[in-house]
């Protein structure tokens, strides 16, 4: 009787052991899909709304407190609440699939401070707009009132002073400064100085991640997946103008470990084959005037709809013509601050054998999966080439539709994109 009474004993504590150890597995669950699923989703009408994970996590609407925007609860095992997420109804998006080398001649807003040096007189060693408070990465937009759009605007004004102080206004992150500096005359150079050296353009190559035909007829395109940034100060260019450049890829320079590869290319003819519009964290943005002739149409993927595993990367490192490759998702960070929403595997034995995997230029590269373009690419691993990060194609949708409704209210009529982007959680 003892020994009976024993045994169950040691059953009920045994089994008081595994349902703690349960509870602790489904609480880390818990945490860990709160932490690590997105806090928005988009609803699109013509297929069912799923979430991406390994155990099964169901989503359930709440009523709508605003049209089109509302929130719905995540639940473990449709039982163990996860987290409230916003929840956003679309109409469903299709786009062309890039992969394409484009290039891009960009003219800044303004110039842009890339150094200061000292100017020699015979009083001493001295850098005016270093005195004056003006800071390498500072956008100089005026002098005295006057638009500054080039360098030798830059010159001009300066030399036009004869010494007197002149106003700068200027561009500091998203803040207008306005500064006085007082030009000394140098020797040497024999002319009147501020001590700033400045940049007024910029030009590269990328790779188109996906075009999309509006309703009036233009062909707006998205490229690079993040911003072109100065290569002296790494702040983003503000954009004045730009030009879209056809590109072939004439040869690509192979990525090691401590050494990143770069594709070579070269602008076809100098012709424009677009216009550029914006230059975003997001990547570029603007317009060309005409779709490729090889057109593949796909769903938009959102981050729900990602999963770990196998998918294609379509990019271009010989000619003009894109080709696919296999890669392997191997994160998923859906709310990481610096859209660095992937990580990315390169599998594919050609693209490692030509390129060692990710190189400069790539940049913009679409991802596909399961149908779906979901992403671009956008850095490599410098320690790593067979590795990199992408960004979720959501995001620079987002800014496509921005601009689509800033350039339809400019003129003054009704947006020709619906695409709502949640803040909460990005």
């Amino acid at each position: 009787m003892k020994s009976k009474q024993n045994r169950i004993k040691n059953w009920f504590s045994r089994l008081a052991v595994c349902g703690a150890a349960a509870v602790t597995l489904l609480s880390g669950a818990v945490q860990y899909y709160a932490h690590h699923l997105p806090d928005h989703y988009y609803y699109q009408t013509d297929r069912p709304l799923t979430v991406s994970a390994a155990l099964p996590v169901t989503l359930s609407k709440k009523p709508a407190a605003v049209p089109d925007i509302q929130e719905a609860e995540l639940r473990l095992f449709g039982i163990l609440p996860v987290k409230t997420v916003s929840l956003t109804t679309v109409s469903p998006v299709n786009v062309y699939v890039g992969g394409e080398p484009f290039g891009i001649r960009m003219l800044m807003d303004g110039v842009m401070v890339v150094s200061m040096s000292g100017i020699r007189t015979q009083d001493g060693t001295f850098c005016p707009a270093e005195q004056a408070g003006i800071l390498t990465g500072d956008i100089i937009q005026e002098i005295n009132g006057e638009p500054v759009s080039s360098n030798a605007d830059l010159q001009n004004a300066v030399a036009a002073s004869g010494g007197k102080p002149v106003k700068v206004t200027l561009l500091r992150g998203d803040a207008r400064h306005t500064v006085l500096v007082t030009p000394v005359y140098s020797s040497s150079a024999n002319r009147w100085q501020t001590g700033m050296w400045v940049r007024d353009s910029t030009a590269g190559i990328g790779t188109v991640t996906y075009y999309h035909a509006s309703p009036d007829g233009s062909v707006q395109f998205a490229g690079l997946g993040h911003a072109v940034c100065d290569a002296d100060t790494g702040e983003l260019i503000p954009l004045g103008s730009g030009d879209v450049i056809a590109v072939s890829v004439k040869d690509v320079r192979r990525g090691s470990a401590g050494a990143p590869g770069e594709l070579k290319g070269r602008f076809d003819t100098g012709r424009a084959i677009g216009t550029l519009m914006s230059n975003h964290a997001n990547g570029v943005f603007g317009t060309v005037y005409a779709l490729p002739e090889k057109q593949i149409l796909l769903p938009l993927g959102f981050a729900q709809d990602i999963r770990r595993g196998d998918a294609q990367i379509f990019t271009t490192i010989s000619g003009a013509e894109p080709k696919a490759y296999s890669v392997e998702i191997e994160e998923i960070r859906s709310n990481d601050p610096a859209m660095r929403n992937l990580v990315l595997h390169v599998t594919d034995p050609e693209l490692l054998e030509k390129a060692g995997g990710i190189v400069q230029g790539m940049s913009g590269s679409p991802i596909i999966q399961d149908g779906r373009l979901i992403g671009a690419v956008t850095h490599v691993f410098v320690k790593d080439p067979t590795r990199g990060y992408g960004i979720f194609a959501e995001n620079m949708y987002a800014q496509t539709a921005s601009q689509a409704v800033a350039a339809e209210k400019a003129a003054g009529t009704k947006a020709a994109i619906s695409f709502q982007m949640q803040n909460s959680g990005r």
